[in-house]
Formats: C-alpha cells, structure tokens, sequence
C-alpha cells in the first residue's frame, strides 16, 4: 500500500517543478518582451534636467509609444535620443518646438511661432540669459532643450533632432524612492 503513495508523490513533485519552472520561463520572456520593446530602465547622468530629473535618478522610458507610431511627440515631452553629433550617447531633452515651428529665444525667453512658451518647469535660478535668432524647426525635427538652461548642452548649440533619433519618452522615476512617480 505504501508504493503506490511514493510513486504518486515523486510524480506530483516533478510536476511542481515543471510548473514552476514554465511560469519562470513566462515571467522572464515577459520582462524581456516589457524591457526590449516597452518600458526601459536608464540612469540619469547630467544635471542638464534639473528639476524634473537630477543626477543619478533611475527612470522608466517608454519606447512603444513612439516607435510603433501610436503617440505623437509633443511639446513639453521628455524624450530620449541619440546625440545628433555622437549616436553612442543617449541624451534627455524636454520638446520645445515641432517640425515647421518657429523657435526664437530673446535673452532667455522662449518664443514658439511668436508666442512665449510658458515654461513652470524652469525655475528662474536655472535660467540663463541666452537669445537665439529665429529658427524654424525642419520636417521630421524636434527643437529641444534641458529645463536647467544655464547648465545644458541641447538644441542652441548643436540644432534639432532628426525624429529617427528619437527612441523613448521619459515616464516615470522609481528610484530614489522619494521621487518615485510619473514625470510630467
């Protein structure tokens, strides 16, 4: 009577390892389907994106929205690409202007197609004083700049991003846990 309980036992524990590891083999097919085509994590570097984003933050970027065409970038968008001058490095911009936009800036106030941006996300402390002639923004371009103006390296010095570039939209900050939430 004892054999047949034994035998039943070394089968239900196979099969309890061969469920556990399928539903491993699922959750790490599901992390790489979420980190290679969806949500990556990338470390902040810089401080070009104070206050929204300082030094040594962790963030989530979304990659789906703009790669597959089902979101527009938009002004005021956080986005990630590669630097225009070195396509090794990835940079963290805010979307100033859109293709066929005029950009002006007059001693640090922005102007798009004549209006001045309302920008709450600069700070006067990070501010700089710089003027920019009229620009107008080419075909499948993005006018970008870094919120901490007088500390970034960004559309005034090296022009536009070509929208091929463009690979992510910043979303979220999970570390420090302080932070941690939706960037706007």
């Amino acid at each position: 009577m004892d054999e047949p309980t034994q035998g039943h036992s070394s089968r239900s524990g196979i099969f309890a390892a061969l469920t556990w590891i399928r539903d491993l083999a699922f959750s790490v097919l599901l992390a790489v389907i979420l980190i290679v085509f969806i949500y990556q994590p990338v470390k902040v570097e810089g401080t070009s994106m104070m206050p929204a984003l300082t030094d040594q933050e962790r963030i989530f970027i979304n990659k789906f929205t703009y790669r597959f065409g089902s979101g527009n970038i938009e002004r005021g968008d956080l986005v990630v690409f590669w630097f225009p001058l070195d396509r090794t490095k990835s940079y963290i911009k805010r979307v100033i202007a859109l293709p066929g936009d005029s950009v002006q800036i007059d001693n640090g106030t922005v102007s798009v197609n004549g209006a001045r941006l309302d920008e709450p996300y600069v700070p006067n402390e990070y501010r700089d004083r710089q003027s920019l002639p009229l620009v107008t923004v080419p075909p499948d371009n993005y006018f970008v700049l870094g919120d901490h103006r007088s500390s970034s390296n960004d559309s005034r010095a090296w022009g536009t991003v070509e929208r091929r570039y463009i690979y992510g939209k910043a979303v979220f900050v999970y570390w420090p846990l302080d932070k941690m939430g939706r960037l706007k």
